[in-house]
């Protein structure tokens, strides 16, 4: 009988793909061995060629429910006799080769074990199988094997040992196996490090009383630390509100089932996918006949939707079981600062924060942040406003072709890391604002952290225009250490690229559509509403938001009344007096005069528009203006819209737009129709000039695009003729900035 190799790789470790080869082959009575290596999972295999024939098409058809098959081959090796088919010991040989494996939710079947009092893990919170669980959260180096994660601190017991050991078993070569025999510890704290319960003790329903008495308590989860409380209490969430010095930003909610939560909330069938998928992001979802007691102006201030979740790993679960509300679920941190994830750090940390303490002893290596999405009102269009835990650290849609080994830095504000060290592209996690030093300092321990796992130093460095930039600062000094190429790339040409590089567009002509709230541009001017073309591997830029006065720096993004100030007319001094002192307002019109810097920025735009409508004049969050700008639309008829450009064709003057919503002001006009005529201006100028120069494909990039009623606007006035590309596996915010920087690299090598 002949004997044949076989080559899978993509995301096929961490993912039970070795225990579903040996229990296929098994069902076709195959002989051979199975295993992991640096590039994936390698099957030898002996018997009837039919035979495995039809165990090579049931594996592709049918792999692991979590796993991701990206390639696969198949070739007739010289005959090996074998007495039975193995799973054997990972090998490596050289560096790795495959992608990352990301943390997954709970499964079902875990969930029903730790809910069964019968069963031996009833109540343990780390209840794991190769379905389920956290991958990269624990990872210290791949081939992914119990020996390369810090569950490696735990050694199984003989029951755990068996189950390892049993093909028929879920947790067979589960590498995360553990119970409460030999596995993780939980305990609960005050915030002196006192000691007042632990796992064995049900100490479960001891947060759960806590969390109804108004405590604030802070849990320690596979990715790090959460901070929550009573979602239903308004004075314990004013606490921590001041506590975490995060005056207005909404927190997330996690509801206890989903029973309870479409109890409360009216779900469509992709949010319900999406709430219930292995990656369990943060869904937005509107407050559409709301039916239930959460504190929403203290949850949510001035928002008509939340933030909402389900548990998503067993401690999660198992405190989730104890409840009768819904709790806060807010990243354990002060506000601006990395999630924590240390038991020490986060004790020094927080214990002005919070009363209580859940900790376990599971290092994690890489804490992450809860993953952000939303769905569009009208067309379903999915919109990720932060891609973390669950999504983390693989982007398999890219087609990347190089020798060279390349690290992109991104950008500073919403910063993450791109690296290419072989055949796959790396994503990080979102990490942060690089100007708080805590989160520059994971930034770096997650550049050094691939650079470990991969051991490969990058060749090329690529890094944003912008000079004053942590990121570019970082990467400077990173390619003059190693002798790396370093390229700068500009801020909107590195969005532009994110978008042609997740559509994989750079065949084709297209009219690039970046709005966002700052970039570095080419000029030296502050570009933030930019018009590019693309065509034959060249970007040029072809228009944009006319340019207004950039004053005040950073000052600006925070107060949305100077950029009001900036675009605003003569007879507008009304309302900026309402808005400014005297002294105020007579040094920044003299600043205005002698000002020589000018901005294009779409999102200071939004701010301007949201400070002459009195929606708001300062941001104690980032985009705070503009999200309740887009906040005052509840439904509109787009019949009713009309655009406030007299020459739309020509392009975007914010100063003719601002001029024309203050005398609609001072008609009476409603507010709410303002904000969508202003919506509808900006999507009629993309469509009209996307016509006017015959392109068929129109790509859209830049945080501006996280506004969903913008969205469903173009998407609603495009003709059939052009395509319309949005960022789906990408948040359209700065953290696609360093896969942009990637994609534009490699193109303009072509």
């Amino acid at each position: 009988m002949p004997t044949y190799k076989i080559t899978i790789s993509g995301q096929v470790q961490g993912v039970g793909f070795r225990p579903f080869v040996y229990g296929l082959a098994k069902s076709f009575s195959l002989t051979g061995t199975v295993s992991n290596n640096e590039e994936g999972v390698i099957i030898l295999v002996s018997g009837i060629k039919d035979d495995i024939k039809h165990f090579y098409n049931k594996l592709l058809q049918n792999p692991p429910p979590v796993s991701k098959i990206k390639n696969s081959k198949i070739i007739e090796v010289e005959k090996i006799n074998f007495t039975d088919f193995n799973i054997v010991p990972s090998t490596k040989s050289s560096r790795l080769n495959l992608p990352l494996t990301p943390d997954f939710a709970i499964c079902d079947d875990c969930k029903n074990d730790i809910q069964n009092p019968e069963n031996r893990r009833y109540n343990y919170p780390f209840t794991t199988c190769v379905n389920c669980g956290p991958r990269w959260a624990i990872t210290k180096t791949f081939p992914f094997e119990r020996n390369h994660t810090t569950i490696n601190d735990f050694q199984m017991c003989d029951a755990c040992e068996m189950e390892y050991s049993n093909p028929a078993d879920r947790r067979f070569h589960s590498q995360t196996n553990t119970c409460k025999t030999c596995g993780i510890s939980l305990v609960l704290l005050d915030n002196l490090g006192n000691i007042i319960a632990s796992t064995a003790e049900n100490i479960f329903k001891k947060i759960a009383k806590l969390l109804s008495e108004d405590y604030i308590v802070a849990i320690k989860n596979t990715g790090g630390y959460l901070l929550c409380c009573n979602a239903e209490n308004s004075a314990v969430i004013k606490k921590l509100r001041i506590k975490k010095n995060r005056p207005n930003k909404p927190f997330a909610i996690l509801f206890p089932s989903m029973e309870f939560l479409q109890n409360d909330l009216k779900i469509n069938e992709h949010q319900l996918k999406s709430l219930s998928s292995a990656e369990r992001p943060i869904n937005i979802i509107p407050l559409e006949n709301y039916k239930g007691k959460i504190a929403l102006n203290e949850v949510a201030p001035s928002l008509n939707q939340l933030g909402v979740m389900l548990p998503y790993s067993g401690i999660l679960q198992l405190l989730a079981n104890e409840l009768a509300f819904p709790i806060i679920a807010t990243s354990g941190n002060i506000h601006g600062s990395p999630i924590l994830s240390d038991n020490a750090e986060a004790l020094e940390k927080l214990k002005n924060v919070t009363d209580y303490f859940v900790q376990h002893n599971l290092e994690i290596t890489h804490p992450q942040d809860d993953s952000v999405l939303k769905f569009s009102a009208k067309f379903n269009q999915q919109v990720l406003f932060r891609r973390s835990r669950g999504f983390a650290p693989n982007y398999f849609e890219s087609q990347i072709n190089s020798e060279e080994k390349i690290l992109a830095m991104g950008a500073d504000l919403k910063s993450s890391v791109a690296f290419f060290p072989n055949q796959y592209l790396y994503l990080s996690q979102f990490l942060g604002n690089l100007q708080n030093f805590d989160v520059y300092n994971r930034f770096a321990s997650t550049v050094n952290s691939f650079i470990h796992i991969f051991e490969q130093q990058p060749e090329v460095v690529l890094a944003d225009k912008h000079p004053g930039y942590q990121s570019t600062q970082f990467g400077k000094e990173m390619a003059k250490k190693n002798n790396s190429k370093l390229v700068e790339i500009q801020h909107h040409k590195a969005h532009f690229s994110a978008i042609m590089g997740e559509h994989q567009l750079f065949s084709e002509k297209v009219l690039g559509v970046i709005f966002d709230g700052t970039g570095f541009g080419d000029d030296g001017n502050i570009w933030g509403g930019e018009f590019f073309d693309y065509e034959n591997n060249e970007i040029k830029r072809i228009s944009n938001i006319d340019y207004f006065d950039w004053m005040l720096g950073d000052k600006m993004a925070k107060e949305p009344r100077l950029s009001l100030l900036s675009l605003a007319s003569d007879e507008m001094i009304g309302v900026l007096s309402e808005k400014f002192t005297i002294s105020e307002l007579k040094t920044y019109q003299s600043l205005k005069k002698i000002n020589q810097l000018k901005t294009s920025s779409a999102g200071r735009l939004f701010d301007a528009v949201a400070s002459l409508l009195n929606i708001a004049d300062y941001n104690t969050y980032e985009g705070e203006a503009a999200i309740l700008l887009e906040n005052s639309i509840s439904d509109y008829n787009i019949k009713s819209c009309k655009t406030y450009l007299s020459n739309p064709e020509n392009g975007i003057s914010a100063t003719e737009i601002i001029k024309n919503i203050y005398a609609e002001l001072q008609n009476g006009k409603p507010t709410e129709q303002i904000i969508l005529n202003f919506l509808y201006t900006l999507a009629f100028s993309i469509i009209e000039l996307a016509k006017i120069n015959n392109y068929k494909h129109l790509a859209f990039s830049g945080g501006v695009f996280q506004n969903t009623t913008l969205v469903d606007l173009v998407i609603a006035l495009a003709p059939i003729e052009i395509k319309l590309y949005f960022h789906k596996n990408l948040s359209p915010n700065d953290e696609n900035i360093s896969f942009g920087q990637m994609m534009h690299y490699l193109n303009s090598k072509k």
